[in-house]
């Protein structure tokens, strides 16, 4: 996949995810997929997306201990 079909598919994910909060479980696995994606060819990642592929995934953890305990 081309560079600029990852970039334009992210711009559009994170669109999603604006749009739609209840489903951003969804929307950051997507994120994180098209990451990965743009890591295993070695492309560059955008450092806003990297960051808030971090801060879901704490928000994430920290909902799940919240769970637990």
């Amino acid at each position: 996949m081309a560079f600029e079909d990852l970039k334009a598919e992210l711009a559009l994910l994170i669109n999603q995810m604006e749009n739609q909060p209840e489903d951003s479980h969804e929307l950051y696995m997507q994120v994180r997929e098209k990451l990965n994606e743009m890591r295993a060819f070695g492309m560059p990642l955008p450092e806003d997306l990297v960051r808030l592929e971090e801060e879901l995934e704490a928000s994430f953890a920290a909902e799940q201990e919240t769970k637990k305990g």
